[in-house]
């Protein structure tokens, strides 16, 4: 697809779907002019389609990619999370499978309760269910817990969330459990009570609790970076086939026992994902609904270009979720080395990002809107900060005075995305141009996209992620993007910029000292402007999930927590005898 043509297809999407979208001053879409129902893609904003499932039959998933990672000591992308979570392991604490706010709601999972805080904070004891057994009948122990806990700090085991480093006692220089040594601020005096010695209070410890890192993994079946190919299964359903880039088949696991999970429902057999399929393939056959179509769901978002043959038809649109993503997507500048590492470069790149471009290559406005600020409107009092004040379609003039202050009138960078997200990034190569910025774009597999971009040696100048709290905190968003100590040669998560500035970090353990929750989120708003000066990376999007479920699905909502995706735990089928696969 020539730029000409990407331009004129653009074009048309904003005619498409610019009706009804003006409303929207916030992720949620519930702006001054008219709520969400001002927005066709918000239609079904908060809301369960197709109605109660029926058990049985096969649900299955079209997807473009593999999983990054189901191995739970390093699955910290969506929707892989989600996928792995509801399906194949539990957490000591999760969250509940309703659509809209109530899913934001905290319930215990493998442990009896939230857990129980003392000693100031800094200890945190759960206790686990009885009854809850792996996929070959034996019970699952708090060892196991402790294990994969200790299995996220391994060097080898790259990608998953930083939580248990950031927050456990002797963390600093724990290199994992596969050379035999454990952690000793984690205990297990019982094979049903587990321990968590932290190095400061942390009073939402439950919601931490939530993430694959507090998945159960037994020694015996560690398997290295293998695991990744079968975990061991302690929720409703186990592996029975995995064909890499291919295939993967879930069937139940027998030994899963409801009695003990408030949140899974497991209405379908089976669950089919098919992999490896391009992104307008996915939605043209989930419009269309045909045989084993209509009992199926789509992993990723639907394409930009798709949005004309969905909204304006009643029938497809009631089969389209589009929650907010509560995430903020953004360009992140390296600045570890030239042209990045001078400060001045990096705030010409603010300016000189044409963001309104962007909303257009990414579906228009009722997909997406403008970010102004890195931190999302959930967690800085429901609408984001606008520190720069730079206009949506940038100041070209203003990026070339910063670029020839620095010495840089002319650069050649190279910019880094998945394979999916070309359009965004040739709507970003085009601003910048205006500004005398040639950009070099790769294309990189969905797959493997994380995996490239977080490892330093093959770091780009420029990278294109988003990042999502894992519960509704500060102290879940800007440690992670910029906190210099989180960043890894290896499975580097978050920080893709390298940003490391000392006041910075001093800010951040001052904030995560405090006692006062409401204070704290103050203080993390205030920081991100502070940031936002010093432009490590720059806000382009806030984003929908558009997602497409065929006729014959029942049960599917965006889970407000995992970044709309669906919420694999509740989804089935309205009548499973005319699913397939």
């Amino acid at each position: 697809m020539t730029k000409r043509t990407q331009l004129a297809l653009a074009t048309a999407l904003v005619a498409a779907l610019a009706v009804g979208a003006s409303g929207c001053s916030d992720a949620g879409g519930k702006g001054s002019a008219g709520g969400p129902a001002a927005n066709p893609a918000a239609a079904n904003e908060g809301k369960t389609l197709g109605g109660t499932p029926s058990k049985g039959g096969t649900l299955t998933v079209l997807s473009n990619q593999d999983f990054s990672h189901l191995d739970p000591a390093r699955n910290w992308t969506m929707p892989t999370m989600d996928f792995g979570t509801r399906l194949l392991y539990r957490t000591l604490v999760t969250f509940k499978a309703e659509p809209g706010k109530a899913g934001s709601e905290l319930v215990p999972d493998l442990a009896t309760d939230l857990g129980t805080p003392s000693n100031g904070g800094r200890t945190w004891t759960f206790t686990l269910k009885e009854g809850v057994k792996y996929e070959d009948g034996t019970p699952v122990r708090a060892q196991d817990v402790k294990y994969n806990v200790e299995r996220s700090f391994a060097p080898d085991l790259t990608g998953g969330p930083d939580y248990a480093a950031q927050y456990l006692a002797g963390g600093e220089t724990y290199k994992g459990p596969l050379q035999g040594k454990h952690l000793d601020s984690i205990k297990t005096p019982d094979d049903r009570t587990i321990v968590f010695e932290l190095r400061r209070p942390v009073a939402d410890f439950s919601a931490t609790a939530t993430l694959p890192t507090f998945a159960p993994v037994p020694q015996s079946k560690e398997a290295g970076t293998r695991y990744d190919a079968r975990p061991f299964a302690s929720g409703p359903y186990k592996i029975e086939s995995y064909d890499r880039d291919k295939k993967l088949v879930l069937v139940r696991n027998e030994h899963w026992d409801a009695r003990t999970d408030t949140v899974r429902k497991a209405y379908p057999d089976r669950f089919v994902v098919v992999m490896g399929l391009k992104g307008g393939q996915i939605d043209d056959r989930i419009i269309a609904g045909e045989g084993a179509d209509a009992s199926a769901v789509q992993y990723s978002d639907m394409r930009p270009e798709s949005a004309p043959k969905v909204l304006p038809k009643p029938d497809v649109k009631a089969r389209l979720l589009a929650e907010s993503q509560g995430c903020t997507e953004m360009l992140h500048l390296n600045n570890s080395r030239a042209p990045f590492d001078d400060p001045r470069v990096r705030e010409a790149m603010q300016y000189a990002v044409d963001k309104e471009a962007v909303v257009t290559a990414g579906g228009g406005p009722a997909l997406n809107e403008v970010a102004t600020a890195y931190l999302p409107p959930a967690l800085s009092g429901g609408r984001q900060a606008d520190t720069l004040k730079i206009p949506p379609a940038g100041d070209p003039a203003r990026a070339k005075e910063l670029l020839k202050a620095a010495g840089k009138e002319k650069l050649k960078v190279t910019f880094a995305v998945s394979t999916g997200d070309k359009g965004k990034a040739e709507a970003i190569q085009q601003g910048l141009s205006r500004a005398g910025v040639e950009v070099v774009i790769d294309t990189i597999d969905p797959g493997a996209y994380y995996d490239v971009i977080g490892d330093l040696s093959t770091t780009p100048d420029m990278t294109l992620a988003g990042w999502c709290p894992d519960y509704p905190s500060g102290s879940t968003w800007i440690p992670f993007v910029f906190d210099g100590r989180t960043v890894k040669d290896k499975g580097n998560q978050g920080n893709y910029s390298q940003f490391r500035d000392g006041a910075t970090t001093q800010r951040i353990d001052e904030i995560n000292a405090m006692a006062d929750a409401g204070q704290a989120e103050r203080a993390w708003i205030a920081l991100d402007a502070e940031i936002m000066k010093k432009s490590p990376s720059v806000p382009v999007l806030l984003e929908r999930k558009p997602l497409l479920i065929g006729t014959n699905i029942a049960g599917a909502f965006g889970h407000p927590v995992w970044t709309g995706t669906v919420d694999y735990a509740a989804i089935g089928l309205k009548d499973p005898s005319k699913s397939r696969g």
